[in-house]
């Protein structure tokens, strides 16, 4: 019997499989069906919602200041929760009695006295929780209510019939059957969680900090990681069809120790795609060689990227940069200030790889499929010795960056979630503004999400299908890679281009359903935040990056911190910007656009010193007519066609 049959058959036991007669609508993502009218619960979904959770509260108690919470008013759970906090060492008789009293959270600050007979009772915590664990949500929703509305992250178990005002305010739910025994092995997972943490930071004080770091790794994921990788690999030969998607917020911070961040950026390199021209904003060379701000190209930024973290942590991360023959020659001359820098760069000249086609047939020979690029690195990766050598040098991941995303970061708090949670395949992701807006706990809440609701291009408008945008960034274990060109599995030609669905063709790589996720075991995404996923497609994009929304700081692109929305403002430029030489003499210097929601551009229009644009703003000039938009002026919420209406 395998480990993870044992473990299913372990939550059989406790009953937890059995749901109410009614599965909500957006509970039925765990439900594996209806029998005796009775919904059943998926085991596989708890077991990784309890790995979800398990680590939220790994990652917290790693901080020794960090603030419990349990909510439990079921008389069944009192003697299983008592015993939880006094092995935890955060029982407390007067809180145990404070926290059953509706308030308890949001009179925080003010809190509340009330004298009987014999005494005087306060109620009112010093501090708000970190974390709010919630045993018997149905019972505690007015808890629930409360730490959303002071977004504190809550772990509880939901059941089947959990309405969707109470679901959606919790960030890490466990989908399972309240009944005694399941909520005492959820409580023993959390205790031994909580235990092997506080261990692990006793053990850095001395000298036995690897090995105790291995033993907390293993013990952790012992009972829940093992059974997400089998039921992985069982699903290997079909393609995937979700992903589970964690919050970047929701990482663990890097650690303050120099020797442990250079530990983990040595274990990574850096290979950026490099094959696509700038002839479709009028540029004659590669597309990484256009000016982005500050006189830097985004093949500056990603080098003084490196080169920063190669100085400040001592580390070695080297470059590989992907060229194409077109870009080849002008990227070498390019890079040839770099000779004497700390970065290793090794520039490849690609072979023959599926190129676009325009909507009339013929093939854009300017760029490749993006989503191509992680079929052609690990094509790379099989039929050269470049795995081999990578892996003697101690290197375990590789960041692969696309050429479209010039706000790529190598992040060594990313680095160290995929380390510690042995990841085997990892894409950065971005909410689209639609579900931005729709949905405010999209970066506070991790979940399981269908691919088919991710792409890899900006929706042009707000379109519900989409969820999330690729960046275009990901992650890829070396070790795994290894492992599949050892079994033979690792066969990039049999992975298909596109599918048929519904009458039209839908190509795989305009959505992050690329087909060599399905090679991997296990696999991710991230959610990062918007700023990621700036990419240079046109002018518009350019006038962002060169507006006072953004700067640069040691090669990163760094937001302005006054832009109160996340997203960006949302810019339409006419046909007289196409190209990046009209664009740069339509404008004396960019407008300031922090504060700006949307703009669109059409016609002669040409634009002074220091304008500033806020709001919405739409700038037609009429046919024939030259619209000059004076030095200083101050445009918000405008609609102008014409010089009376400025």
């Amino acid at each position: 019997m395998t480990l993870h049959s044992i473990i299913i058959q372990k939550l059989l036991t406790t009953n937890a499989h059995i749901g109410r007669r009614v599965a909500a609508h957006h509970l039925k993502i765990y439900t594996y069906g209806m029998r005796n009218q009775v919904s059943i619960i998926d085991s596989d979904k708890t077991l990784i919602c309890l790995r979800s959770a398990a680590s939220f509260i790994s990652h917290l108690a790693h901080d020794k200041n960090a603030r419990f919470m349990f909510v439990n008013t079921n008389p069944l759970f009192d003697e299983i929760v008592e015993q939880m906090t006094k092995k935890m060492g955060i029982y407390s008789p007067r809180d145990n009695i404070m926290w059953r009293m509706g308030g308890f959270l949001t009179n925080s600050y003010s809190p509340k006295k009330f004298r009987s007979r014999n005494k005087k009772v306060c109620f009112g915590p010093i501090q708000p929780p970190d974390c709010v664990v919630v045993l018997d949500t149905e019972r505690k929703s007015s808890v629930i209510l409360e730490s959303d509305r002071l977004q504190v992250p809550i772990v509880a178990l939901v059941d089947s019939n959990m309405p969707w005002e109470i679901y959606k305010k919790i960030a890490y739910p466990v989908p399972a059957n309240d009944s005694v025994q399941f909520v005492y092995l959820f409580c023993n997972i959390i205790t031994k969680t909580f235990l092997l943490e506080k261990k692990k930071l006793k053990a850095l004080k001395g000298h036995s900090r690897k090995e105790e770091q291995d033993l907390s790794n293993k013990e952790l994921s012992k009972e829940i990681q093992e059974s997400v990788q089998s039921k992985n690999k069982s699903n290997i030969s079909s393609p995937i069809g979700e992903v589970l998607v964690v919050p970047y917020q929701n990482l663990a911070p890097t650690s303050d120790d120099i020797a442990e961040i250079k530990n983990l950026l040595d274990k990574i390199v850096v290979v950026k795609f490099n094959d696509t021209l700038g002839t479709a904003v009028g540029f004659n060379g590669p597309k990484s060689l256009i000016g982005i701000r500050d006189g830097l190209t985004s093949l500056d930024l990603i080098v003084n990227q490196i080169q920063s973290l190669n100085l400040t942590y001592g580390c070695h991360i080297p470059l590989v940069l992907m060229n194409t023959i077109r870009t080849h020659d002008d990227s070498l001359k390019a890079l040839e200030k770099y000779s004497m820098s700390n970065v290793d760069i090794l520039p490849l000249s690609q072979g023959q790889h599926p190129q676009k086609k325009s909507s009339d047939g013929q093939s854009i020979a300017d760029e490749l499929y993006p989503s191509d690029h992680a079929a052609a690195f690990l094509s790379l990766m099989k039929s050269s010795g470049t795995l081999d050598l990578l892996l003697s040098q101690g290197k375990e991941y590789v960041h692969v960056v696309s050429s479209d995303n010039v706000a790529a970061a190598v992040d060594p708090r990313i680095m160290s979630h995929l380390s510690q949670n042995n990841i085997e395949y990892c894409v950065e992701v971005t909410p689209t503004s639609s579900y931005l807006s729709k949905s405010k706990m999209v970066n506070q809440r991790q979940g399981m999400f269908e691919l088919a609701e991710i792409t890899r291009t900006v929706p042009k408008d707000s379109t519900e299908k989409f969820k999330f945008i690729d960046t275009r960034s990901l992650w890829v274990n070396l070790k795994a890679i290894r492992r599949l060109v050892d079994t033979d599995a690792l066969k990039i030609e049999n992975l298909s281009i596109s599918k048929e669905m519904e009458g039209d063709q839908i190509v795989l790589q305009e959505t992050a359903a690329s087909s060599p996720m399905q090679l991997f075991d296990k696999v991710i995404g991230i959610n990062v935040p918007q700023f990621r996923a700036v990419q240079l497609n046109a002018t518009s994009d350019l006038l962002l990056l060169q507006s006072d929304l953004y700067s640069t700081s040691e090669g990163v692109l760094v937001r302005n911190t006054a832009q109160a929305s996340p997203a960006n403002p949302c810019i339409e430029l006419g046909p007289e910007f196409e190209k990046v030489s009209d664009f740069q003499c339509r404008f004396k210097s960019i407008p300031s656009i922090v504060g700006l929601d949307s703009l669109k551009v059409a016609g002669d229009v040409w634009f002074g010193a220091g304008v500033i644009l806020k709001g919405t703003v739409s700038i037609v000039a009429k046919p024939g007519m030259k619209l000059e938009i004076p030095d200083g002026a101050v445009l918000e919420n405008k609609d102008i066609n014409d010089p009376s209406d400025i």
